[in-house]
């Protein structure tokens, strides 16, 4: 292994590391180099050896994810670190990954995402990465190793170090892979007779008549889901080139990634183009100058990935299936429903199928694919830094650094006109719109390093300075409407169409500024005695005057007891390090100006004369004392090397947020449109984290085995004054699934609980509180039995419980490598426990969508079941429209998330071709899930970012593709 340790003083890294793995280097190299060093790891503003450091940090090298088919850098994070979450936002391509670290720290002020900071350049997602321009991903995780981030940090902070050139000849590499995919698992719906026996079951039950004379003549039907799951491919190419002399080095590569969905493949789909330009020039022995450089343009298409209001998986569950999905024959079908001019028509001129029972947002999906083709989301991103490093008087080194990002973005939709069903349909006019919208970012920092090692003593100080500005953003919006074309193909914005069809609009956004001045003081005794102190003063402009700047200290100790002359030579514990730290990060992530309230308009009123007068109102109340949220992190751990091929890290952590951001309720007759904002929340995580790994090697076989386990617990300590919870995500009719509630973990579910089934009316007769009156007089044989939980002697509201978490109380990760010969062998599973899920597929508020074949254990008559309640649609009951138990499954799950095999052919073949390496390989991905979860995927995240929504929630998600690929890594 070849190791160059150079000066790097900016927001990455003082010192960088840079190990010579190629994207082919095998599991035999790697096992058989990294014995030989001390390992270096990333830390906030520099390196340090992995044995003196206090901090907790996860480090991933290039050797651990080059070989992973991720579609988002993001993604070969999951199951590879403790402590680190990584949920798949869906199985559409280009999806990023919900991540969060140690847990969910606000539910006010932004997203939980970590802080990204990629070769100094502070970003807020990777997604525009190359993934095998990957180097290094170091994740600080406590508040030690994270307070030199200050502000930013509170959520955690991770680390990505790009490949740099290495002295040496022009390296010329080439990976790439070609796969299919498909899903895993179709849900189990009803087919057209048992669909006609139900629907025809609950009318009865209701006092109805029976809608379907003879259900068994109807059959199977169609299975809706047999039309939008299809076959979908993946391919990438990436080619680097990388060399240098004792004076420049350079690293340059392409990358395209192209991936098609396997729900609606022609409407589904991801592009992504990449280049990287990455050189270091010595200048003189004292002066060092560099800079990266990379641009990525991505395009795609896509549909509601977890969304029960429309969209083809939603439509594919709901859909009934006595539906026919092109009407050829006429006999089956309500004529006079596909009289309207537009309906959509397939390629032979018969119109796609429209249900006479199930209509609102739910519509045929190949109808519905029609008129989403050629509407595409775009993105540029082009992101850099230049460099300065000066040594001077032996032990200091002075660098500045300037770090941008330039961002483009937007879409382009043409809407037809269309009729799917009598509420989904756009008969009036066409429209073309188009959007626009762009980002700059930047910040300069300048930091200063004093390195000595004297004696048994190493000291390291850094002081910095930085500047900071985000959000220089604007955009438009163009569209044009009533153009003279049908097709999407002849859309254009050329058309000369008349001023009152053109419709633009703008918008600016307001910078927010920020400044900070930091500094560092990293200490060693022989190696032994280990010491870290940070301090990190920030300012921003999202406070008022009197609260712009905060201050977030940090304090770390180790201990290597191994090196202790009492320490006992042995073959059991080889190593053994102690450490702990405390630190205290913080979070400004809302919007500018909260503090104030503005004069906006939108007050109007008439006058005597009935005149609109123009009226201006006070935005919301002002708030000049809304501060920082504050998160405080307590780490103990230790560290130690057993058997001499065993290594082992336990962590345990506590960390605690107050004055959590959020915007508070007031009565409506304050009379003012904005919810204030105020510091009305504290919440805590605590968790225990566990790595072990084996390294083995032997002459012509080697193996290495990684696993993680993490537990977390999540509290809410504190709301506002007067309330005790406050509701989050909801479900159609049924209202909150989910609330934040003091002593209860974040997003809870909550509703009601049923003890079983009425089996008769005797049953619902003697069902009564102590006052003889019944609990539920509106019940019928079959029902659920209501529990009345707080005891008042009647069902309602005040009976909702907590009924589990939606945060998994444990995670956990499994790699495994081998190699034997030139043959090597990788497989790696993750998975999740002590999570539930809320499986909500069916419209509750469609009485004719179509039930899963649970619904055929339904109470059928006294002793059928005790389960699961009668049918019936009016539901006097509330066995279907109340939030209950009755909901909600466990999200346990194992995931064989990637299995590979590889074979390097002989030096001596590859190199009568100019070649120094050459490996092929087979992989699976997602081969294989073990869950008693019956949705399409238990690995479930939320809809977006905002605190009105969790993880954990399925409104229909777009699963995870099962993939088969193969690849090739050559090397010249």
């Amino acid at each position: 292994m070849n190791v160059t340790i150079s000066r790097s003083l900016g927001l990455v890294a003082v010192l960088y590391f840079t190990a010579n793995f190629s994207a082919q280097t095998n599991v035999k190299d790697t096992l058989s180099k990294e014995n030989k060093i001390d390992e270096i790891v990333v830390i906030g503003y520099g390196t340090q050896k992995k044995s003196n450091v206090t901090g907790a940090i996860a480090s991933i090298k290039a050797s651990d994810i080059e070989n992973i088919p991720a579609g988002k850098p993001e993604q070969v994070l999951q199951g590879r670190a403790a402590g680190v979450s990584v949920v798949t936002n869906s199985g559409q391509p280009g999806a990023a990954a919900t991540v969060r670290v140690r847990g969910i720290t606000s539910f006010g002020a932004g997203s939980n995402s970590p802080l990204w900071v990629v070769d100094g350049i502070v970003v807020d997602n990777i997604g525009w990465l190359n993934q095998s321009d990957i180097e290094s991903i170091e994740v600080l995780k406590d508040g030690a190793s994270s307070a030199i981030y200050g502000v930013s940090a509170a959520k955690g902070v991770i680390l990505v170090t790009t490949k740099k050139g290495k002295k040496g000849k022009l390296t010329l590499s080439y990976n790439g892979f070609y796969g299919v995919s498909n899903t895993a698992k179709k849900i189990d719906l009803l087919n057209a007779s048992q669909y006609a026996q139900i629907i025809n079951e609950g009318l009865v039950n209701d006092g109805g008549a029976p809608r379907f004379s003879n259900p068994g003549s109807l059959g199977k039907g169609t299975n809706w889901q047999d039309t939008i799951f299809g076959t979908g491919e993946k391919s990438s190419h990436e080619v680097s080139i990388t060399g240098g002399n004792d004076k420049s080095s350079y690293y340059t590569s392409f990358g395209y990634f192209d991936q098609t969905g396997i729900v609606m493949t022609d409407i589904s789909n991801y592009k992504r183009i990449n280049a990287r330009f990455n050189s270091t020039h010595k200048v003189t022995d004292y002066l060092t100058i560099g800079q990266t450089f990379a641009y990525t343009h991505t395009k795609s298409q896509g549909i509601s990935a977890n969304e029960e209001y429309g969209g083809p998986l939603a439509s594919a569950v709901n859909l009934d299936p006595t539906t026919p999905v092109v009407v050829t024959d006429w006999s089956a079908v309500d004529p006079s429903g596909y009289t309207n001019p537009y309906i959509i028509r397939d390629p032979n001129g018969n119109p796609y199928g429209i249900s006479r029972y199930v209509n609102n947002e739910m519509t045929n999906p190949q109808a519905f694919r029609r008129i989403q083709q050629g509407n595409y989301n775009w993105s540029d991103d082009f992101v850099g830094n230049v460099f300065a490093e000066l040594k001077f008087l032996k032990n200091f080194t002075f660098k500045s650094s300037l770090n941008g990002k330039k961002s483009y973005w937007g879409s382009r939709t043409f809407t037809p006109k269309y009729y799917l069903s009598p509420n989904y349909n756009n008969t009036s006019f066409n429209s073309l719109n188009k959007i626009d919208e762009n980002k700059f970012e930047w910040s300069m920092e300048n930091t200063l390093t004093y390195q000595n090692k004297f004696g048994d003593h190493s000291i390291n100080i850094l002081v910095g300075q930085g500047v900071y500005r985000y959000n220089i953003a604007g955009g438009t919006s163009l569209t044009y409407s009533n153009l003279p074309i049908e097709r999407w193909q002849d859309a254009s914005f050329n058309f000369n169409i008349p001023q009152d069809d053109i419709t633009a609009t703008g918008w600016d956004g307001i910078q927010t500024r920020k400044a900070s001045y930091f500094g560092r003081v990293i200490y060693d005794y022989a190696d032994k005695y280990l010491f870290t102190g940070t301090i990190r003063r920030d300012g921003s402009s999202k406070f008022a005057t009197n609260k712009h700047w905060g201050t977030f200290p940090s304090l770390s100790l180790g201990w290597n007891v191994h090196k202790e002359n009492f320490w006992p030579e042995n073959k059991v514990i080889n190593n053994l390090k102690l450490r702990g730290g405390y630190g205290v990060l913080g979070n400004d992530e809302m919007d500018n100006f909260k503090f104030a309230s503005f004069m906006v308009s939108g007050s109007n009123y008439t006058n005597s004369g009935n005149n609109i007068i123009i009226g201006y109102a006070p935005s919301t109340l002002e708030n000049p004392n809304l501060k920082w949220e504050q998160t405080s992190q307590l780490n103990i751990a230790a560290d130690l090397k057993l058997f001499s091929n065993f290594t082992l890290t336990a962590d345990w952590y506590k960390k605690k947020t107050v004055d959590i951001l959020r915007q508070v309720n007031i009565p409506g007759y304050v009379g003012v449109p904005n919810l204030p904002w105020a510091n009305v929340g504290d919440m805590e995580n605590t968790g225990f984290e566990l790595e072990l790994g084996y390294k083995k090697n032997w002459d012509d076989f080697g193996i290495s085995i990684n696993g993680n386990f993490a537990t977390i617990k999540n509290k809410v300590l504190r709301l506002e004054d007067d309330i005790n919870y406050f509701n989050l995500a909801s479900f159609q009719t049924m209202g909150a699934v989910s609330r934040v509630a003091v002593g209860q973990p974040y997003g809870s579910f909550y509703g009601q609980t049923y003890s079983g089934v009425f089996q008769n009316q005797a049953q619902i007769d003697a069902y009564v509180n102590s006052n003889g009156t019944k609990l539920l007089p509106d019940a019928k044989p079959g029902d659920f039995i209501w529990q009345d939980n707080n005891g008042d002697g009647k069902i309602d509201e005040e009976d909702k419980v907590n009924l589990g978490s939606s945060i998994p109380k444990y995670t956990f990760g499994l790699t495994v490598n081998l190699n034997y010969k030139n043959f090597d062998f990788m497989m790696f599973a993750q998975g999740q426990a002590g999570n539930k899920i809320f499986q909500g597929l069916r419209r509750l508020d469609l009485p004719d969508a179509n039930y899963q074949t649970k619904i055929l254990d339904r109470w059928t008559g006294e002793g059928s079941t005790n389960d699961n309640p009668r049918i019936t649609r009016n539901d006097p009951n509330h066995n279907y429209s109340w939030m209950s138990n009755y909901y909600l499954q466990k999200g346990d799950y194992v995931r064989l998330k990637i299995i590979q095999v590889g074979y390097t052919l002989p030096h001596d073949v590859t190199s009568r071709f100019g070649m120094s390496k050459v490996r092929l390989y087979i992989t699976g991905e997602n081969v294989f899930t073990f869950t008693k979860y019956t949705g399409y995927d238990p690995e479930i995240a939320g809809r977006n970012n905002s605190e009105q929504d969790i993880i954990g929630v399925d409104r229909a998600y777009y699963p995870q593709a099962r993939t088969f690929l193969i690849g090739a890594n050559i090397q010249f």
